[in-house]
């Protein structure tokens, strides 16, 4: 039954695929933007956080204003212009050029939008860092490994890479986000870039290993700030905006902003749908990302579930016992007072606050991080569930109960109990699947869940087809056998009440 129900859907994702895949061949998309003067009442695509945003908000006072469209990848702003969505892209020039090399249709515009520089970010009131650093920049120069890398990764006239020499002893943890290319991107699983091979040589340089931590880009400052990196390195563009809560390194390197807009004349993808598929699953185990994260997304979910169904039954009961008999009057408000934050923030804040407030001092595994979140989160859901389920039992059996003078406690659990279970049951199921569904803000304090090992495979094959609907067919068959299982045990309850 479940076969003959949820193939039909699985085949029309496939055929979905198939279908935009060579649909490519046949899209024509006229440019709109020939200069930057062109700009003005335009759509544009930026990065949040990122300074071309400013620009971009800045353009053209009153009369020719940018209309500013804010995305949290590059990559989604390059192919909302690809679909035909915006009009153009604002972004640093390294990166505006690896995604013209990815996709032949579009191109830079020569005019150059502003110029800036480059610098990483340290804590403030970490001046002894910042000062290590700096020494390890201006070595760096001096021992030509500068300028080697920038051959390499900027120039494209080398092959050097610097090989990291300190293996063992304290971590220098640096924040990033990898889908900045040439200076941070994934390779092969692992991320790579001129940033990366910079922030090696100043830990070895102070005799420590590293830690990389992928996150969004507009996380990495609160990541630094906060203490859960000591250092940000990610093509930050020194302001005094940002100054006034960072310290900046010494710059190490000149960018320029540039438009990216669509070319005149489109170009004809020859790839096959198999040609897709391997390039964005096969090429390189990019699989693994999927994988990666569908395993923490199913841990997470778990133990979050756990955490909340234990949370949620303990506030139930002391909602519960204040409702019949004016007890725990305290502990009944301090679960009232429970219920209306959490319920009354989005989850994303609640894990942000929880990582870097009430974490931010101590280093803990992240998944831990996200089951703690994300259960204290569901258990404000389901302890309404629970107390809706045992509001649901009818009072008269509370009452007989009591009359054959059993306890309180004893008429909850073995009478009031049960019924509000299998009452309460489908709607458990629905904040379940809505718990896995949330996990896919974890990449914001830089976990790879399964939405997130999808966004990475799309950073890396500027494709959003497969990888989007490879995430989307994994989370319908997770939660479509739930429901199964759930379907199957709400029957054999109701079997018992015959």
């Amino acid at each position: 039954m479940i076969r003959k129900l949820y193939l039909p859907l699985l085949i029309a994702l496939f055929s979905l695929a198939l279908t935009s895949c060579q649909s490519e061949k046949q899209t024509v998309i006229p440019n709109r933007v020939h200069s930057i003067s062109d700009l003005g009442h335009k759509k544009v695509g930026v990065q949040i956080g990122n300074t071309a945003d400013i620009y971009a908000s800045d353009f053209g006072g009153d009369t020719a204003k940018i209309d500013v469209e804010r995305y949290t990848k590059l990559a989604d702003a390059v192919q909302a212009l690809l679909q035909g969505k915006i009009d153009a892209v604002m972004s640093d020039d390294q990166p505006a050029k690896a995604f013209v090399l990815q996709n032949p249709s579009l191109r830079i515009l020569e005019e150059v939008f502003v110029e800036e520089m480059y610098a990483g970010v340290v804590a403030k009131g970490n001046e002894a860092l910042l000062d290590s650093v700096n020494q390890a920049l201006e070595a760096m120069k001096k021992d030509g490994v500068y300028d080697s890398l920038f051959n390499t990764y900027i120039y494209r006239s080398g092959n050097y890479h610097y090989q990291k020499k300190v293996t063992e002893g304290p971590k220098l943890v640096v924040s990033t986000n990898a889908q900045f290319p040439p200076y941070e991107y994934y390779e092969n699983t692992k991320i790579v870039g001129l940033d990366i091979e910079i922030v090696n040589y100043i830990a070895d340089y102070l005799n420590r290993t590293v830690e990389i931590q992928d996150i969004e880009f507009d996380a990495i400052i609160n990541a630094v700030a906060s203490g859960k990196a000591d250092v940000g390195f990610s093509g930050f563009t020194v302001t005094e905006e940002r100054k006034k809560s960072i310290n900046f390194t010494t710059p190490y390197t000149l960018s320029k902003v540039v438009v990216i807009v669509r070319g005149d004349q489109t170009v004809e993808s020859e790839e096959s749908f198999g040609d897709h598929v391997y390039k964005n699953f096969v090429k390189d185990s990019r699989w693994k990302f999927i994988v990666e994260g569908l395993r923490n997304t199913l841990v997470i979910s778990f133990f979050a579930a756990l955490l909340g169904i234990m949370i949620g039954f303990v506030i139930a009961q002391i909602r519960t016992s204040n409702e019949f008999n004016g007890r725990f009057k305290v502990l009944n408000w301090f679960a009232k007072a429970y219920l209306a934050v959490i319920r009354g923030t989005p989850m994303m804040i609640q894990l942000l606050i929880i990582y870097y407030i009430v974490f931010s001092s101590v280093n803990i595994n992240k998944i831990l991080v996200a089951i703690v979140a994300f259960g204290i989160n569901s258990g404000a859901y389901v302890s309404e569930i629970i107390r809706s389920g045992i509001k649901g039992v009818d009072p008269g059996q509370i009452e007989a109960g009591r009359s054959l003078g059993l306890k309180f406690r004893t008429v909850l659990y073995y009478i009031v109990y049960p019924q509000a279970f299998k009452n309460s049951l489908p709607a458990l199921t629905n904040e379940f699947i809505s718990l896995i569904k949330e996990t896919s803000i974890c990449g914001y304090i830089g976990l790879t869940d399964l939405t997130r090992g999808g966004d990475i495979i799309r950073s890396m094959t500027y494709e959003a087809m497969l990888p989007l609907l490879a995430v989307a067919a994994i989370y319908f068959i997770i939660v479509a056998g739930l429901s199964a299982c759930v379907a199957k045990l709400e029957k054999r309850l109701k079997k018992n009440e015959r």
